[in-house]
């Protein structure tokens, strides 16, 4: 176990807030698998101390928590009315999650039409049966060469119900290299949402997800329900929402309104609106 120093960091928001589905809680105790490795965390509350039990070393969490961004700048760049404000000041320290590009995508995938405990419980089960085991109860996500081949009878027992095909279709994909992925970190935003919104199961939403989370693109600004329900109710009367109320219509505006840093804004407004509701700002 080892200490890490922070500045301007809260690890409660930053692993709550939904982004990321590996981590549970317990007390002040975070526990995760992060790329094959059981990892334990907690937070000094005095000064944003972070103590780590893991062989990573101290350079990976700093990447992996994004703790290289510059808040003060993001918090300039996308503090645009009162409720995103609210939101900067409340949850203070949430930092976006730079996460394995192969878990993400399948992540999210399943991430369709679901709750997070939901999309939880169907990582868990995918990683029991198809995972190596790294410690009692922890699993390493599978590979897509563990996926390709999995057995359909198998992968049932993961109860992914319509996702099943589209998941396994994916890892075949992938572990064909007909899907590179680690190419769409070379690529630009619409290039790279365009690819990967070729493949059956992924649309607007999460492929906005995908980018933002594991390959660090700024300008995706994934619209869900809630991120919809916020722009319905206080962004209505914006002109540029009125000639087109679609999801696709929503995000081009979350990425003319909030600027390059519009992913940080909606993972802030989309954690405010799981918690708080719709809120009153008079």
């Amino acid at each position: 176990m080892y200490r890490l120093k922070t500045s301007l960091f809260n690890l409660n928001h930053s692993l709550d807030c939904g982004q990321v589905f590996r981590w549970s809680r317990e007390g002040e105790l975070w526990t995760g698998v992060v790329l094959g490795e059981v990892v334990r965390i907690s937070q000094e509350k005095e000064n944003g101390t972070l103590l780590i039990d893991s062989n990573f070393p101290p350079e990976f969490f700093k990447h992996y928590f994004r703790l290289d961004d510059d808040l003060p700048l993001i918090y300039k760049s996308i503090n645009k009315d009162p409720l995103i404000e609210r939101a900067i000041e409340k949850y203070a320290g949430l930092r976006l999650i730079r996460q394995e590009p192969w878990e993400c995508l399948i992540s999210y995938m399943l991430a369709t039409a679901s709750s997070i405990p939901t999309i939880q419980k169907r990582i868990v089960r995918l990683s029991e049966y198809f995972g190596e085991e790294l410690e009692e109860g922890y699993y390493a996500f599978p590979g897509p060469k563990a996926l390709a081949r999995a057995d359909s009878a198998l992968l049932d027992q993961c109860k992914m119900g319509f996702r099943r095909d589209r998941v396994q279709t994916a890892a075949k994909l992938v572990n064909s290299g007909e899907l590179d992925l680690a190419s769409l970190f070379e690529i630009d935003y619409a290039s790279a949402k365009n690819r990967l919104m070729k493949l059956r199961g992924i649309g607007e939403k999460v492929a906005d997800c995908i980018l933002l989370f594991a390959f660090g693109k700024m300008e995706a600004f994934p619209v869900d329900t809630h991120i919809r329900q916020l722009v319905q109710h206080y962004h209505i009367d914006n002109n540029f929402i009125q000639k087109s109320p679609s999801l696709s219509r929503m995000g081009a505006w979350g990425r003319k309104y909030f600027g390059p840093y519009c992913g940080y804004a909606q993972q802030y407004l989309f954690y405010q609106k799981r918690i708080e509701g719709l809120l009153s700002l008079d």
